[in-house]
């Protein structure tokens, strides 16, 4: 396969058969570009769709999303997963309001210096809201080229990454590159796809390396798989007599960092001394409920919810400003994590004991 080989059949399929009505493809801005190419990391289009919506409703601007709250942002977040991506988006939609005035910089360089932006998502933003010029090198990029070329290797390690960048260089067209840049995503994502490419309709099968030797899959390497060592959490469901649930924000960093939580007791701390300590009450009852199994990508995390019953209102919350109950039927506009929300809907179908 040749560089200069790629982008006519390329271009030519995307004209018939890519897609060009997805909301962010409608009026274009830079803004718009930016919030789906960041919900768009390792997340579906189907999942996005419904959360693209919503978020632009909320915050139209970018100077609305500065002028947000965090919880507020998380809670439009929550359950789409990678929650230091909507951290970021709210660090630098602030910095490009205080630092550029609301309009976004236009050049590639300074766009990777605001907070989760890399090489690639900046290359998408300037290419296809303004039409500039900028190699992209996406998860579904990487495949396509990766195959069309039988690069060998992880694209994870920095020899395969730079091969694979010099190559996106090379292929990227000098005309037509908001096109282009979408039909790569867009062939990765509906033909070229990790386990059953689609290879008698793809329009770069006439000069496909790996195709031509038989296989396909065997490009890329996938990532050099580890064993997921298993942590252990016990969360506690606590509720007063009114049946509210208490939450906690979480550290701004680390899992589920700036998102509200229930509160994580230690594996060798008793219960009813915890809620003595930090709400100066006993419960009345404390029940152990099913372990959930949450896997994340570097570890796999068995979440033990306790249920304690409070038998009076707490006297006190220690640190009670960073705390609030939460009727579990109509919960808090905060962000949950998806592990949580789901706890809080599963306890309002559990009996009182």
């Amino acid at each position: 396969m040749e560089t200069d080989r790629i982008a006519g059949p390329l271009l030519a399929w995307f004209e018939q058969c890519g897609r060009k009505d997805l909301p962010w493809q409608r009026d274009p801005s830079p803004y718009r570009v930016w919030v789906s190419e960041i919900m768009l990391q390792q997340t579906r289009v189907a999942v996005v769709l419904p959360y693209f919506g919503r978020f632009l409703v909320r915050f139209p601007a970018v100077t609305d999303l500065a002028a947000a709250g965090r919880d507020q942002v998380l809670h439009l977040w929550s359950g789409l997963g990678y929650y230091a991506r909507a951290r970021n988006l709210h660090r630098a939609a602030g910095l490009i309001v205080t630092d550029y005035g609301g309009c976004f910089p236009n050049d590639v360089q300074r766009l990777q210096e605001l907070p989760g932006i890399g090489r690639s998502t900046a290359g998408a933003i300037l290419s296809l809201a303004l039409g500039q010029r900028h190699p992209i090198l996406d998860g579904n990029a990487k495949r396509v080229l990766a195959r069309c070329f039988a690069v060998p290797g992880w694209p994870g390690r920095g020899p395969i990454l730079r091969r694979l960048w010099a190559l996106a260089e090379a292929c990227t067209p000098q005309t037509g590159v908001r096109a282009y840049n979408q039909a790569m995503m867009d062939l990765g994502a509906t033909l070229c796809t990790r386990h059953q490419p689609s290879c008698d309709r793809c329009p770069l099968a006439h000069g496909c390396v790996a195709r031509l030797a038989g296989k396909p899959t065997a490009f890329p390497e996938p990532k050099p798989r580890a064993s997921l060592p298993v942590r252990e959490s016990r969360l506690l469901v606590v509720r007063n007599p009114a049946g509210e649930v208490l939450l906690e924000p979480r550290a701004p960093t680390g899992i589920w960092g700036g998102l509200w939580s229930l509160p994580e007791c230690g594996p060798r701390q008793d219960v009813a001394d915890w809620c003595r300590q930090r709400l100066g009450v006993v419960p009345r009852r404390v029940e152990m409920l099913p372990v959930r199994r949450h896997t994340f990508s570097h570890f796999i995390l068995d979440i033990r919810p306790l249920r304690a019953e409070l038998q009076s209102g707490p006297r006190t919350i220690a640190g009670g400003d960073r705390a609030l109950w939460c009727d579990p039927r109509q919960p808090t506009a905060v962000g949950l994590a998806a592990p949580v929300a789901r706890i809080l809907r599963e306890i309002t179908a559990l009996p009182t004991p």
